[in-house]
């Protein structure tokens, strides 16, 4: 069984998965057990989006990448060992850490990166 303290660590290698990306999206949470990013403002949808976050629940650590909802494609080419984490459209979930997925779901949280960069820059998100 994993303890808190597995979590903590898990939550630190998902954390970190997401910041480089805050220099260019909004940090909405940071504590010790929440980590989230929003877009910028959205002339079409009147809000900030979501982007995506990392928490600590009580019986694993989720990470939440909303540019795999809003483009289910980026979900193409991702092993079946990620796709075994993955609960509902845009949310993964780890127990422990797993370098192998993590580099995997850091290089899938880069590409839906640029995806909504693009997608907001042609005003279609």
């Amino acid at each position: 069984m994993s303890s808190k303290g597995d979590f903590s660590l898990v939550f630190e290698h998902l954390k970190n998965i997401l910041k480089p990306f805050e220099s260019k999206l909004i940090v909405t949470a940071d504590t010790s057990s929440a980590y989230s990013l929003d877009g910028p403002y959205s002339e079409k949808w009147q809000k900030q989006l979501f982007f995506g976050s990392a928490q600590i629940k009580k019986n694993y650590v989720s990470f939440y990448l909303m540019p795999v909802y809003m483009f289910p494609d980026l979900l193409n080419d991702i092993s079946s060992e990620l796709k075994k984490r993955m609960q509902g459209k845009s949310c993964f979930n780890f127990k422990r850490a797993e370098p192998n997925l993590f580099n995997e779901l850091a290089e899938l949280t880069r590409k839906g990166a640029e995806r909504f960069r693009t997608s907001r820059e042609k005003g279609e998100i």
